[in-house]
């Protein structure tokens, strides 16, 4: 067994070394939403900006997620960016089993029936153009086609497994 010097202790591997990697690392909180036979949304922090022309995001989304049917189907799908009076808002979606649309939720219906959530950030409905393989997961791509950029408030973050405030 090999000891890090600088730890002390034995150096992690696969996915707990991804895990206690990515604890580390503050990440912007989304909820991704989309409709098939009813809503479905979850909670992601791995929403990323893949590129400007033509314009990409992508996130991750395991296969065995409760809303991954609907993803899967869906031509379109929601992009939420959450604030951070939205900690509530992003337990629920992140919460297996919960009520995501039940009346602590205010939402409507969106540019291509897309579920839409009220007061955040920002939301944007994307066109899904891709979903790539990636071990249990599929990163999904999608191109922006309608939103709103300008709600108010700033960013609710995500590090060392809880919701936190930006701080200045």
């Amino acid at each position: 067994m090999t000891v890090s010097p600088d730890l002390g202790t034995p150096p992690l591997a696969g996915p707990d070394l991804l895990r206690s990697v990515f604890r580390q690392h503050a990440a912007g909180v989304a909820v991704i939403t989309a409709h098939g036979s009813r809503p479905v949304g979850f909670t992601a922090t791995s929403l990323t900006s893949v590129a400007a022309e033509p314009p990409l995001l992508s996130f991750g989304i395991g296969t065995g997620a409760s809303s991954w049917p609907a993803v899967a189907e869906a031509a379109h799908i929601g992009v939420h960016i959450l604030g951070e009076h939205q900690r509530e808002l992003a337990a629920t979606f992140a919460r297996s089993g919960a009520d995501r649309f039940g009346p602590a939720t205010s939402w409507r219906t969106g540019p291509e029936g897309v579920p839409l959530l009220d007061g955040v950030l920002a939301w944007a409905v994307c066109r899904v153009v891709a979903k790539v393989p990636a071990g249990d997961h599929r990163i999904v791509l999608a191109q922006p086609v309608s939103g709103d950029p300008a709600g108010p408030g700033r960013p609710l973050l995500y590090h060392q497994g809880r919701f936190n405030a930006l701080r200045d």
